[in-house]
């Protein structure tokens, strides 16, 4: 035991920062031997005392982590700096978005240059008329470390804001109300509240969602302005511990509709928002491993559903006649098209779906019924569809970008088909992407799967094995990981790096059949998958093993620590942030938030054929006597999604066991949670903390 280098390290910091970083000796965690049993299989875990942050042992560990960690990176703070600068050179500091036209106002928001946070802002009538500040996120975050706005919903005759904030990183916010005519706040405040909420016609009455033990919104509660809290009437509790609560509001303006959702189920219930004192009604019960939503348009419903189909299939029905014997499909299902999103306006319908792996607009009028759909001409690239808050309109906005093209947000005249760029975001610095090559390839998988890989690089590059990468995979929760553009990037991509994405299975990058090949019992497809991609790198001649940097955060995380364990000699260096790799202990703990929900992405291993599929793989569970690429592992002491414990763990554990002298570093911010830092300038300083290991332990040869 080593408890007192812990204390020393804390205490002598500064000392130890000044030291050459041969000399330093790691933090060596306390081994206590915790057992569990199940099927018979006897499980020892020396570190489970790090789970309880009330220890002072535990935080005191975790300071002397984070002492090691910046002993062991000083010799790079001029790097860090130097790649900050660059990052924030790149960004146009003082900005604004492009207005929103929401009845009579136009609302957008504003950065300045050295403030951290958005400022909400709204003119009335014209875009010439003054300026009205609504909400000043930098007044609110003034005294926190951390800082995050949750919901942002005015009401519909524009006069009062419902906005809630978020200040330590745990993902549990609190409401306030605002009366914009004024500018004061209302007495009341309710606590406990996540992420959605919903605004009833009157104008006076919303609805919001409250958070369990577990973290889980399972509650959904009516609140009257200028009300205690504590008056709030309850609308729905849901006992279904795998359920989750969301509410949202119609385009048209006319329902407020209520999700209840598991990984693989959902039922939607539906109410007047003229009538908000009413219960809602049930729209279609729930059934095992059916998905819908909702959509309201004119005399129908429409129904985006998996019933029968996959991929997902588009449905209506009249307002009246519900039940499913009076559906009628709009789109029907293909096995090679996933349908991903409806937006409805007064006289036309817009679905962006998934086209092999590439995102496309449909537009349909519903006047005529002719069908259309907006064509984009560079091979690789995503779309969004952002911004259309108005329902008696033809214009449609959506959100362009690729490898190479920065966000650019174009209106649509979904009549004249005309596109109008309304904003290309400026990246300053000397940025030409002239300079840069982007392209999607296709690595075979251990079953023969193609999976492909987009990646941009600079013009010229030679496939000769010299060049530095980083492959990028998450491979979870059917999530596609699409080739955004990210002004950060290019401080790799200009060193040399080749920046790779690969959309491998688990995602939904290829369809939904795509995610369920990387789930449950097929899990570890998404790991054999992400190291064919590094392999067909080194193949191909993009990079090589001593080149070769990886990253992946959350389900990512997972990611990172199961290829790592399997195939540790494919890759120089790992980049592991809040990563899910305690995956045994935490889904047989149903008291953690997510655990239940997610047994139907994972396997509840309660189960014996689930307790061992996941032990076989759990990075936490498979660390062994091997060597270990260099290593930088983070975590975020409130951390509701990932414990920050997980990451602790795995860190102690790689450092009792690993054969090798690499660097593995473990960095927990103190005052956040899953996100990292919440200010945009704090954010670059993480970035650029995490590209200066990389460059130090690929480029430099450490």
């Amino acid at each position: 035991m080593r408890l007192l280098i812990l204390s020393l390290l804390v205490l002598t910091g500064s000392l130890i920062m000044s030291c050459q970083s041969e000399k330093i000796d790691p933090p060596i965690a306390e081994r206590i031997a915790h057992r569990d049993t199940m099927f018979n299989d006897v499980r020892v875990d020396y570190y489970y005392w790090l789970r309880d942050r009330n220890n002072p042992k535990v935080i005191e560990y975790l300071k002397a982590e984070n002492a090691y960690t910046e002993a062991m990176m000083a010799h790079t703070k001029s790097l860090q700096e130097k790649l900050y600068r660059e990052m924030v050179g790149r960004i146009k500091e003082t900005d604004l978005s492009v207005p929103v036209k929401k009845g009579e106002y136009f609302y957008y928001t504003r950065t300045e240059k050295g403030l951290q946070y958005p400022i909400h802002c709204r003119k009335k009538g014209s875009l010439e008329a003054e300026e009205e500040v609504i909400l000043d996120e930098n007044e609110l975050a003034r005294g926190h470390k951390y800082f995050n706005l949750g919901v942002f919903e005015v009401s519909p005759n524009h006069r009062f804001l419902a906005f809630s904030v978020d200040t330590t990183g745990s993902e549990t916010y609190t409401i306030y109300i605002k009366d914009l005519k004024t500018g004061r706040l209302f007495d009341e405040k309710i606590e406990n509240t996540y992420y959605t909420l919903a605004w009833a016609n009157d104008n006076q009455t919303f609805f919001y969602t409250v958070l369990d033990a577990a973290k889980r919104p399972f509650k959904l509660f009516r609140h009257q302005l200028g009300h205690d809290a504590k008056e709030d009437v309850l609308v729905h509790h849901e006992t279904d511990d795998k359920f989750f609560i969301t509410v949202r509001r119609s385009k048209s303006g006319k329902f407020i509709f209520l999700n209840l959702s598991s990984q693989v189920t959902s039922e939607e219930r539906f109410l007047k928002a003229d009538q908000p004192l009413k219960p809602f009604k049930v729209f279609q019960p729930r059934q095992y491993k059916v998905e819908y939503s909702l959509a309201h348009q004119g005399d129908y419903f429409y129904i985006l559903t998996n019933q029968d189909a996959i991929n997902f299939k588009l449905m209506r029905t009249p307002l009246n006649k519900i039940k499913p014997a009076y559906w009628q499909e709009v789109i029907a299902h293909d096995p090679q098209v996933m349908l991903e999103r409806v937006e409805a306006f007064k006289d036309y319908l817009v679905v962006l779906l998934r086209d092999n792996g590439l995102k496309r607009i449909r537009v349909s009028d519903l006047k005529n019924n002719e069908i259309h759909f907006i064509e984009f001409e560079e091979p690789l690239y995503t779309v969004y569809l952002t911004g259309n808050a108005e329902y008696n309109s033809r214009t449609l906005r959506f959100n362009y970008q690729s490898l190479i093209t920065p966000s650019s947000i174009y209106d649509y005249d979904l009549q004249t088909r005309e596109r109008i760029l309304k904003k290309k975001k400026e990246v300053l610095g000397g940025y030409d992407p002239a300079n840069y090559q982007m392209e999607r390839i296709w690595a075979t998988a251990k079953d023969g799967v193609k999976v492909p890989i987009s990646l941009v690089y600079k013009k010229g590059l030679k496939k000769d094995g010299t060049n530095p990468a980083l492959l990028y995979g998450y491979g979870s929760y059917g999530i596609s990981r699409d080739p955004y553009f990210s002004s950060n990037i290019f401080s790799l991509v200009d060193r040399g790096f080749v920046y790779a994405i690969g959309h491998i299975r688990g995602g939904g990058d290829l369809g939904r059949q795509w995610y369920e090949d990387g789930k449950l019992l097929k899990k570890k497809n998404t790991f054999t998958d992400f190291i064919a991609c590094a392999e067909h790198l080194i193949k191909e001649g993009y990079t090589s093993e001593d080149k070769l940097s990886i990253a992946g955060g959350s389900a990512g995380g997972l990611l990172m620590g199961a290829v790592t364990n399997m195939r540790p000699e494919l890759f120089k260096a790992v980049i592991a942030h809040v990563p899910f790799v305690d995956v045994l202990n935490t889904m047989l703990d149903p008291t953690l938030p997510l655990t239940v929900i997610e047994y139907d992405e994972w396997g509840n291993p309660n189960e014996e054929k689930y307790y061992w599929y996941i032990k076989s793989y759990s990075p936490y569970d498979n660390v062994s006597a091997q060597n270990y690429p260099n290593m930088l592992v983070t975590a975020g002491l409130n951390d509701p999604r990932v414990s920050y414990w997980e990451p602790a763990k795995w860190v102690a554990k790689l450092r009792a066991t690993k054969t090798d002298d690499n660097l593995l570093l473990l960095k927990t911010n103190m005052g956040a949670g899953h996100s990292g830092a919440s200010g945009r300038y704090d954010y670059l300083k993480e970035v650029a903390f995490d590209y200066a290991f990389l460059i130090d332990r690929i480029l430099n040869g450490k």
